[in-house]
């Protein structure tokens, strides 16, 4: 662990998630140094729609980066990017204004799309060139919907997902790029060649000129601007999707590696090396990120990419991941404080379902938006059952804790079954992993032991490894590795008996939610 000064240069990220922006901090020892976080406004225009304002965004973002540069008063070294992945922003070439709302990755009003798509004979092609399957959730046919509603498709059109239009101001214009872990969720992007697919532009009638260019996850793009919270002049040195950042901030470097994000969803990430999974029924195939090889150390995959590169100079290595998408986890607890006001804050859902012994019996399948993995089915809608005379607010807020578990565990067991593997253990973060009640239902469910980071915020630390580690702060991934510790580990009961009859409850649960919604 390198040594530090108090005052010395420290890293930047931005974690700009579905409901919320975070600036973070670290040393070059890879510690925590500061946070600052604020919300910005979530736009539900009718059933199934999920909006954001894209200049709302931008002016959060400045807000809790300045906030944090004047808290900490130290050097910056480097700045990245994480991001909540599949949200897109259409915005103006020549006035940098957003040209409609933008669209977020829980959205579902293209639900019809992908039906038609599907029925088309198109997912074998789908899932061959993208790793994803067909759904609303992915970029592509939110980008031909706003080509179809107004939005001018002509030489003045930008698009890009969160991270593009972050980089894109805080650049002041000068560059407009993502990087292939971003690139690989939009269903546009061959993850076997790293580059944007023609077949897939032509059959979304997406125009390249407007996409940015796709480069490594780890490496300069661009210099800051004045005026957008941080100094001028700072390198901004790594972009990552959240999932793949909080997959790096895990240290799940090796193939076999697991970590699960409980955040607004939930996404349990394998890393899988460089080589890409078969295409595994309800799985994802994603890229994990692209590095320059010689950052990798032993214990990693370590061949270098042969001939020309389409994404940069010199050798570099991608690294992909078995992903199991699930939508809504954090998310039913909001549903809890917002939508029923059982709760006042979030904080209060642990305590209150730790207050009985179980649900009674009751569960509730969280499929506001669809089920992600293992099911895929946009047409499923949240469902609660075995309410009697005698539930309370407690077994309600129980059966929101058990559902985050039993979704994870569709998730492993599907990535069992796929790999082969078994699992030792499963590293966890994001704001739920607090509740050690979650956690001790995950170990049981998934009869293995779960580790909890000693960083929570895991999707900013990895981005801002990889932004160091394109500046130079950090030179390999073994110094990254050693910085990683756990602040709790949670082991299985050896008598699974009521863990497999809640787990048999819920599949009941789902079953009945499944192909709910009629057009």
């Amino acid at each position: 662990m390198t040594r530090t000064e108090p005052n010395g240069p420290v890293v930047l990220s931005i974690d700009a998630g579905t409901t919320g922006i975070r600036a973070f901090a670290v040393d070059q020892s890879g510690a925590p140094v500061c946070a600052s976080y604020r919300e910005f406004t979530q736009h539900f225009p009718s059933p199934g729609l999920v909006e954001h304002d894209a200049e709302e965004i931008w002016r959060t973002t400045v807000v809790v980066l300045d906030e944090l540069c004047r808290t900490i008063d130290r050097p910056v070294a480097a700045l990245g990017i994480t991001n909540q992945r599949e949200t897109v922003v259409a915005w103006s070439r020549r006035t940098g204004a957003p040209l409609a709302p933008a669209i977020v990755w829980q959205d579902r009003r293209t639900a019809s799309r992908c039906d038609e798509l599907t029925a088309d004979g198109r997912l074998p092609l789908i899932r061959n060139t993208t790793g994803l399957v067909l759904d609303p959730y992915f970029s592509a046919t939110k980008i031909e919907w706003l080509l179809s509603n107004g939005v001018p498709n002509d030489s003045d059109l930008m698009l890009g997902t969160i991270d593009t239009w972050l980089i894109w101001k805080l650049s002041g214009g000068a560059a407009h790029v993502t990087d292939t872990s971003n690139a690989s969720r939009t269903m546009l992007f061959d993850i076997n060649s790293l580059e944007w697919s023609s077949e897939l532009l032509d059959l979304f009638s997406v125009p390249r000129t407007s996409l940015p260019r796709v480069v490594p996850s780890v490496g300069q793009v661009a210099l800051t601007v004045a005026g957008c919270g941080v100094p001028e002049g700072v390198p901004i040195s790594g972009i990552v999707g959240d999932q793949q950042g909080a997959l790096f901030g895990q240290a799940c470097l090796a193939p076999g590696m697991v970590k699960n994000t409980y955040g607004t969803g939930s996404f349990v990430l394998m890393n899988t090396g460089e080589s890409l999974a078969p295409s595994t029924e309800g799985l994802l195939r994603t890229v994990a990120w692209t590095v320059p090889t010689t950052m990798l150390n032993s214990n990693t995959d370590q061949r270098a990419t042969t001939g020309p590169s389409p994404i940069g100079d010199g050798p570099h290595t991608t690294h992909y991941a078995l992903e199991g998408a699930i939508f809504v986890t954090g998310a039913a607890v909001q549903w809890l404080r917002d939508g029923l006001s059982i709760i006042d804050s979030a904080g209060e859902v642990g305590p209150l379902a730790q207050s009985v012994e179980d649900s009674g019996g009751v569960i509730l399948v969280p499929a506001f938006t669809g089920l992600g993995s293992p099911y895929w089915d946009p047409s499923a809608r949240g469902s609660i059952f075995g309410i009697t005379r005698g539930t309370t607010r407690a077994h309600l807020a129980r059966a929101v804790v058990e559902a985050m578990a039993y979704q994870t565990r569709d998730v492993v067991d599907a990535m069992r079954n796929a790999s082969g593997a078994s699992l030792r253990q499963l590293r966890v973060d994001g704001g739920a992993a607090v509740m050690d009640l979650l956690l001790q239902i995950q170990a049981d469910q998934l009869n293995c032991e779960v580790l909890r980071s000693s960083v929570a915020e895991t999707t900013a630390l990895g981005a801002a490894y990889m932004a160091g580690l394109g500046a130079g702060v950090w030179t390999t991934a073994a110094e990254i590795e050693s910085n990683w510790a756990n602040d709790a580990t949670f082991g299985p009961n050896t008598d699974r008996s009521a863990a497999d009859a809640g787990y048999a409850l819920w599949k009941r649960g789902v079953t009945r939610s499944l192909n709910w919604a009629e057009d």
